[in-house]
């Protein structure tokens, strides 16, 4: 996939949110020039992994950077 249109990442975005629950929350996916980051909050770095490899599953752009900050939740 060369060209992703704004609407797929939304949809992957809000899926995404959905699939991994309250483990993740504010999930944003940018499109940089031909790449993507990662943006949002997680309550555990293996769930942050989780989002990234989807991702990574999902969209046919190289990823940029994963800044999703890991905020445990007491």
């Amino acid at each position: 996939m060369d060209t992703i249109a704004t609407s797929q990442i939304e949809k992957l975005a809000r899926d995404l949110q959905h699939r991994f629950g309250g483990r993740i929350r504010d999930l944003r996916l940018l499109v940089r020039g031909s790449g993507l980051v990662l943006l949002g909050q997680a309550d555990t770095h293996h769930a942050k992994q989780l989002v990234q490899h989807a991702v990574m599953e999902e969209i046919g752009l190289p990823l940029l950077a994963n800044e999703i900050e890991v905020i445990c939740r007491a």
